[in-house]
């Protein structure tokens, strides 16, 4: 089972220079406007790519709602290179998260 982390609970962390957060839809969505900080691996490219990235102690997957970070936060933990990762999923998405965001527009609403 994935654990999951609230949006108020990465905002609190990302403060204390917290998570590495993975953004896992697709490269247009992400330059539309992320969580500061996070990197853009898309769902799709993920198996592809979780060898070619450094995954710190503590990892958050982030998607527009909440679902499909969890199989992302399944394969990051399955993951040789992040055995010792602690990988959570950002409960609800970019549904629930009303913090900062870098990239895009900045009067745009949390993107999906």
């Amino acid at each position: 089972m994935v654990e999951e982390i609230t949006a108020e609970e990465l905002a609190e962390e990302l403060a204390e220079n917290g998570p590495q957060v993975v953004d896992i839809r697709p490269a247009a969505a992400y330059e539309r406007g992320h969580i500061p900080g996070a990197i853009n691996v898309p769902l799709t490219e993920l198996p592809g790519r979780v060898d070619e990235v450094d995954w710190d102690d503590e990892v958050v997957t982030v998607c527009p709602v909440g679902q499909s970070s969890i199989q992302a936060a399944r394969l990051i933990g399955s993951y040789e290179g992040a055995a010792n990762a602690t990988v959570r999923s950002l409960a609800g998405g970019y549904r629930d998260w009303d913090g900062e965001l870098e990239g895009g527009p900045s009067d745009q609403e949390t993107p999906l």
